[in-house]
């Protein structure tokens, strides 16, 4: 009787804990690297992009408010674009490119299983060249978007618990 409690409480725990996904809040500041084209180099060279943006982009993490978020990427705008450029030299890529810091459109999402729908939101936005492929995004806040660990080493709390129940 003990162990079907215990096994039910459980159930009850992940049920809630299921239905509580993460969600964007409305305040938030989002991240778009739109390649040129789908083209396999085009994609290859959009990824690049991000990974090196991504090593400063992640200080975005330590920030608990939009404000201090805002002016941080402000700020490194011009950073972002030697990076841009210089992705781009190293790539051999003759492509124009655009970073805009503010609203800009975005067409439906689906991020956590929820989709949000298309609009204007406040974002920091990288088009290479035409910017007609396919795009990588994430939320720099609240930070949603890159984890300064590389390595990940999840613990779950439930199969502790069934664990020791059923040692």
């Amino acid at each position: 009787m003990k162990k079907t409690i215990i096994i039910l409480s459980i159930i009850i725990l992940l049920l809630t804990f299921t239905n509580s996904n993460t969600r964007i809040p409305e305040d938030s500041i989002r991240f778009r690297v739109i390649a040129d084209s789908n083209d396999i180099n085009s994609q290859e060279l959009k990824q690049k992009v991000v990974e090196n943006l991504k090593s400063n982009l992640i200080n975005t993490n330590k920030f608990t408010n939009i404000v201090e978020t805002r002016e941080f990427l402000e700020e490194n705008i011009p950073l972002y674009t030697k990076i841009v450029d210089k992705t781009l030299k190293d790539n051999n890529s003759n492509e124009d490119f655009h970073i805009n810091y503010g609203k800009n459109y975005f067409p439906e999402k689906e991020y956590n299983n929820e989709t949000y729908p298309e609009g204007e939101y406040e974002s920091l936005v990288v088009t290479i060249g035409k910017g007609l492929g396919q795009n990588f995004w994430c939320v720099l806040f609240p930070p949603l978007c890159f984890d300064e660990k590389e390595d990940y080493h999840y613990k779950s709390f439930i199969k502790e618990i069934f664990t020791k129940i059923f040692e």
